[in-house]
C-alpha cells in the first residue's frame, strides 16, 4: 500500500502494509540505518525516533499510525553540516561504547532538553530509564546530555 510520509522534514511515499512497524520503513525503504534495531519490543530505546516531538518506539509504530505527524531520526538532527549540540556532547563526551543505544539515547536527550533546559542528574537519569545501555556508559551519558544543556544555554544567549 502507497502512503506519504515526512521524514526529516521531508515527503516520502513509502509502500508498505500499513501494520508494518515504522522502524523497517526508516531502515528498509529509506535507508535510514540510525535508528536501530533492537529488542523488537519497546523496551530497550534503541529505535527511538521523535513523532510529532515526542519520544517513541518506532518498532511499536504502526507506519500508519505515522503518516499524519511529522517523523526525525537521529539523521535529521543534523542542519547544514551541524551536528546538534546533544548529537556533538555525546561525541565530546565519548558517551558510548558500542553506540548501540546512542541514537536512542540522543533522541530521548533532544527531547528532555526541550522540556528541561537544566535538566539535575536525577531528571536525566529518570528520563532516560527507558533506553538501555548494556555498556555502561551511563556516567558519560550523563555528562553528555549536562553538557549538551550548557551549550544550548550558550547558543540561546
Amino acid at each position: 500500500m502507497a502512503m506519504q510520509i515526512e521524514v526529516n522534514g521531508k515527503r516520502c511515499a513509502v509502500s508498505y502494509p500499513p501494520d508494518t512497524p515504522l522502524l523497517y520503513v526508516l531502515r528498509d525503504e529509506l535507508g535510514l540505518t540510525g535508528t536501530k534495531y533492537g529488542c523488537g519490543e519497546g523496551q530497550c530505546g534503541a529505535c527511538t525516533v521523535l513523532l510529532a516531538g515526542a519520544p517513541r518506539r518506532s518498532c511499536q509504530i504502526p507506519v500508519s499510525a505515522a503518516a499524519a505527524k511529522p517523523i526525525t531520526t537521529i539523521e535529521g538532527l543534523e542542519k547544514e553540516g551541524k551536528l546538534h549540540p546533544v548529537q556533538q556532547a555525546f561525541l565530546d563526551a565519548g558517551a558510548f561504547q558500542c553506540a548501540y543505544c546512542t541514537s536512542g539515547m540522543v533522541m530521548s536527550s533532544v527531547v528532555l532538553l526541550q522540556t528541561n533546559a537544566n535538566p539535575k542528574r536525577e531528571e536525566i537519569v529518570q528520563f532516560l530509564q527507558g533506553n538501555v545501555c548494556r555498556c555502561g556508559t551511563h556516567p558519560r551519558i550523563i555528562e553528555a546530555v549536562q553538557h549538551a544543556a550548557k551549550m544550548m544555554q550558550e547558543r540561546a544567549r
